[in-house]
């Protein structure tokens, strides 16, 4: 059955067009998956599908009788209390306990957050579309417009099964790559959408295969073979430049516009190829960070309830957040994730323990709350501030963020969320922190900007804490987890993201004990028992805890580095067949095999101090 078939369709804003001569089919079953830079028009094609917005001009024709529905990023819900919305009965208990909406059954519609809002509307949307849901109620296409937003990493894992599972078509947008990947290779037919600055491309995947790696694999190819057509179009832009300034001196007529479009060409590099042409540079500079960044010792954190006892939200935590630190705070919803980083940039004070901060920390936070943003207020004077003018600095870091000169004069009511996500993270670095925040910051983001911070933050100099379910970027970018577990005990996990989840498939979640709660051994309880007993603790020999985790980390860089030589070597190495050459890069590769070795055994005996 045909949902849907959109044929030659064209949408312009009055800046830029949005997509032209666009032509994609969907039928029941399909899963197709719109990807794009923000502001390419990713949701505005939704809407399209859905028929909830026309298009410039093409056609868009419905099949006869086909039900479709649509999850806005912002959905707006009925009045009325959570659980007159969704009704009750043994399968909206089931969705609601596995989205984390269960406890809002009781509050009204209208005093949720946005992200309770968003849970409660696809919470309905995957009842109505169960294979025990109500006939009239199920849908032949579904429309997911950043479904995963809001989500812990376990509802994650849980929609990704259902939505497997389910015979309608299914229309995603998301920047959860583990999702995209998963729901694009485990059915078919599946195809993905791209929308490249004006331009759209579909890819459709073979029979068993994922069609986002099948995108992949064809964008790499088209941006490489723009790219040789754009150096042959330089050549003969050289030629004609070349020409032209040879012309007789009486040609005082010269064709001025084709001279300066001549010049433009050479000096400006390729034209827009579909991709950013630089990756995103980040590198504000960073304020000099000392041995000491962030201590917490026995700190929790508690709400009072009138009339009933206060409701805890984690306590005893113990956290040495050492130079060079790169850690992932996780946790179901409402587990105090955002409190903890609140705590940590000294926006709120602790209920219970005690806080200690160096005096060379300059704290860096991206939040949630772009809805802050003064929304007449234009983006250049956004990250000046109100004290001052823009100044060449703040024009070059927008421009790093893709900001171009058009961009950085408009209102910021004028950008999509993805474009106040990154004015968020240009604010924040303007300020050339040492200590950097993030809070579920590849919300919003797309999939380009999602890679550039990942490159970014690979030689970020500074401490970083990021809470986030976007498990492809956690994976990337933090070595240890901060795990925020059920009760408001908290442990520290080393190994990133995945040796966390490992280590709960294996070990079924449970909270290990004794000196096995902490990733790296914790100076503060010393310290407080030292304190309490009002006798001086013996000193141990050797650095101190902090040294030896900002060895660790140092040490682990050196590491990556020393990898990729062996492996740069080693490529060469497989290349060519020239004995010189290869006797040549022989022995540089045998220097950097004696080196990394070298890093790895000094790695090993930093992690069994960090342990004694």
């Amino acid at each position: 059955m045909i949902c849907v078939d959109v044929s030659g369709v064209h949408l312009a804003q009055p800046d830029k067009v949005l997509f032209d001569d666009l032509d994609v089919t969907i039928s029941r079953g399909d899963r197709v998956a719109v990807v794009g830079v923000n502001g390419s028009g990713k949701t505005t094609l939704l809407r399209i599908l859905t028929g909830a917005l026309q298009p410039d001009r093409g056609d868009v024709r419905f099949g006869r009788g086909a039900r479709i529905t649509m999850l806005e990023q912002d959905p707006v819900l009925p009045a009325g209390t959570v659980e007159e919305y969704l009704g009750d009965g043994w399968e909206i208990a089931a969705v609601a306990t596995s989205l984390g909406v269960q406890p809002l059954f009781g509050r009204r519609t209208d005093e949720l957050s946005g992200g309770q809002a968003k849970r409660v509307a696809l919470a309905k949307m995957l009842v109505d579309n169960s294979g025990s849901g109500d006939a009239e109620n199920a849908h032949d296409m579904i429309v997911l417009d950043e479904p995963t937003n809001h989500l812990d990493l376990e509802a994650i894992e849980w929609l990704e099964a259902r939505l497997v599972s389910m015979s309608a078509a299914l229309v995603l947008v998301t920047h959860d790559r583990h999702a995209l990947d998963r729901l694009t290779s485990q059915v078919g037919p599946s195809k993905i959408v791209e929308l490249d600055h004006g331009r759209s491309f579909v890819h459709q995947a073979a029979t068993g295969s994922s069609a986002y790696a099948t995108y992949l694999d064809a964008r790499a190819e088209r941006i490489e073979r723009e790219e040789q057509e754009e150096s042959t179009r330089k050549i003969l832009a050289r030629k004609e430049l070349a020409w032209l300034r040879r012309g007789a001196p009486a040609r005082t007529a010269k064709p001025k516009a084709r001279l300066r479009t001549a010049n433009e060409i050479v000096a400006g590099g390729p034209r827009d190829l579909g991709v950013r042409a630089n990756d995103l540079e980040l590198g504000a500079g960073v304020t000099r960070l000392g041995n000491q960044v962030v201590e917490l010792i026995d700190v929790g954190q508690r709400f009072e309830n009138p009339g009933s006892e206060p409701t805890t939200i984690f306590h005893g935590v113990d956290l040495v957040i050492e130079p060079g630190a790169r850690l992932a705070v996780v946790g179901p919803n409402g587990s105090g994730k955002t409190t903890l980083l609140d705590i940590i940039a000294g926006r709120r004070a602790p209920a219970l323990g005690e806080i200690r901060t160096g005096k060379t920390v300059v704290v860096g936070y991206a939040d949630q709350h772009s809805a802050s943003l003064d929304p007449d207020m234009t983006v250049r004077k956004m990250v000046a501030g109100p004290l001052r003018e823009p100044d060449h600095e703040d024009k070059a870091l927008l421009e790093k963020f893709w900001f171009d000169a058009t961009a950085q004069y408009a209102p910021v009511r004028m950008l999509s969320g993805g474009e106040k996500r990154r004015l968020q993270l240009v604010m924040v670095l303007a300020r050339k922190p040492n200590l950097l925040l993030l809070d579920e910051p590849t919300n919003d983001l797309d999939l380009d900007t999602l890679r550039s911070m990942e490159e970014f933050l690979d030689d970020w100099p500074g401490a970083l804490v990021v809470a986030s379910h976007d498990r492809a970027f956690l994976d990337r970018v933090a070595d240890h987890v901060l795990a925020i577990e059920p009760g408001g005990s908290m442990r520290r996990v080393p190994g990133g993201v995945r040796g966390w989840l490992d280590e709960r498939a294996t070990s079924g979640g449970a909270a290990r004990s004794g000196a096995a709660r902490s990733g790296v051994p914790s100076v503060a309880k010393a310290k407080k028992s030292a304190s309490s007993s009002g006798k001086p603790k013996a000193s141990r020999t050797g650095p101190s805890a902090s040294t030896i985790g900002r060895r660790l980390r140092e040490t682990e860089q050196a590491m990556v580095k020393a990898q990729k030589r062996v492996d740069a070597l080693n490529d060469e190495l497989a290349s060519t067949t020239d004995h010189s050459v290869l006797a040549e890069r022989g022995a540089s590769l045998a220097e950097a095999q004696i080196e990394l070795d070298r890093l790895e055994a000094a790695w090993l005996e930093l992690a069994e101090q960090s342990e004694a």
